[in-house]
């Protein structure tokens, strides 16, 4: 198969849906002959931040001359984002070659692997073959029965916990921590941003139960340089990072430190593009409020054009009433997804919160952001990490992490 053959097969299998466990990644693992053990993994968890920590765990292993692969999801624009060694996308003819193999391996298995499980057994493999000496490895949901949980790591690190995939993860705070708490380890160092209280309960309980060597949570951010990503939130990521790699005995300098987080880049996260335009995938209420937080530490009383677009499995009231208070009006927009939240919907909840507030429905996302640029306030696109991918792809804008943005389906 060629890249874009593979990529269409792979996206084929998300058909089988999202299957929690570990069994099928093991016997993957296995039959390729993976050594999951060849490498320093730093595994994080969480449900807000878990990209931008691992990005800046990346970009501080590189500073400091590590070679370093880098596994995250979604993508924006193109699959290859996520998995890079050293910052660069892996390439299309890796790609190519890894689903082929795959592919041929699993035709006549009875329970064929998910995308997410096919993903991470590529990204390993990857990485094994590219001789990476630090793999920042970042769960796809949950933790206990994630596909990456296969992993024994050299630091498990848990960014804060909130409601999200509660089909999946449980209804209450503490069902989804038990299961972020999944990856402790024994004998394996933990680290924690703050949580609420009942967060903070199960995570000690999980790690005693596991015999985690410690478990600590950060108590302050980050209070050396600069933070190139935006928000105050965003230094105690940083903050977790540092300490995630102290303990992981990685033996990382403070000059690389300075360095990594002065140049760590995440797109689509209050991703600036030209004067006017901000990007956020913010897809759950936390990432909603700490969105609003962030806005307002840049812009101050600005007010914002805002195009939204949600999944149904999100909740849409409580996103719209984080974003609102930000808002001069609402353009509806549909994902280019078969989850999307018809945007007429989507103007029904706003017009319920706030019936003042100007809200028009677009039919797709080009005609929404043509629409809100027509208007004389930044706009800010927001509500779904898909919507940000089809902004990134529509304005041609870098990624940073490769020398194209070549687009396949997400």
């Amino acid at each position: 198969m060629n890249f874009e053959d593979a990529v269409a097969w792979l996206y084929t299998t998300q058909l089988h849906g999202i299957r929690l466990g570990l069994d099928t990644v093991r016997r993957l693992i296995a039959a390729l002959g993976i050594d999951t053990t060849g490498a320093k993994i730093l595994h994080v968890a969480g449900t807000n931040g878990k990209g931008s920590v691992c990005a800046m765990l990346d970009a501080i292993c590189r500073a400091a001359g590590k070679r370093t692969g880098l596994f995250t999801s979604p993508h924006l624009v193109t699959f290859r984002e996520r998995i890079c060694v050293d910052g660069v996308w892996i390439s299309e003819e890796a790609v190519a070659q890894g689903l082929t193999e795959l592919r041929a391996l699993v035709g006549d298995w009875e329970l064929e692997p998910t995308f997410f499980e096919l993903t991470t057994v590529l990204a390993l493999r990857h990485f094994q073959r590219s001789g990476c000496e630090v793999v920042v490895l970042e769960t796809g949901m949950g933790g206990r029965l994630d596909a990456t949980n296969v992993v024994t790591p050299a630091v498990s690190v848990i960014t804060p916990i909130s409601l999200d995939h509660q089909q999946w993860l449980g209804a209450t705070i503490a069902e989804i921590s038990a299961e972020k708490a999944g990856i402790f380890k024994p004998d394996v160092p933990a680290i924690s941003s703050p949580q609420t209280d009942e967060a903070v309960t199960v995570l000690r309980q999980r790690a005693r139960e596991i015999g985690a060597l410690a478990l600590d949570f950060v108590a302050h951010p980050w209070a050396g340089g600069a933070v190139n990503l935006a928000g105050s939130h965003q230094r105690w990521h940083a903050e977790l990072a540092v300490r995630a790699l102290a303990l992981a005995a990685l033996g990382i300098h403070e000059e690389a430190i300075d360095r990594g987080l002065r140049e760590v880049q995440w797109p689509g996260r209050f991703q600036r593009v030209g004067e006017r335009l901000v990007l956020d995938g913010a897809h759950n209420a936390a990432a909603a409020v700490r969105l609003v937080e962030t806005w307002r530490e840049e812009y101050g009383a600005e007010s914002a054009t805002l195009v939204l677009g949600v999944l149904v499995d999100k909740d849409l009231r409580t996103i719209c009433a984080a974003l609102l208070p930000i808002a001069a009006r609402v353009i509806a927009v549909p994902v280019r997804s078969p989850r999307t939240v018809p945007p007429e919907d989507l103007r029904a909840v706003v017009r319920e919160l706030s019936p003042e507030m100007p809200c028009e429905v677009a039919a797709d996302f080009a005609a929404g952001l043509a629409a809100a640029q027509a208007h004389s306030e930044r706009v800010m696109v927001s509500g779904s990490l898909f919507l940000v991918g089809e902004a990134l792809a529509l304005a041609g804008e870098s990624l940073g992490r490769g020398a194209s943005t070549e687009i396949s389906a997400q």
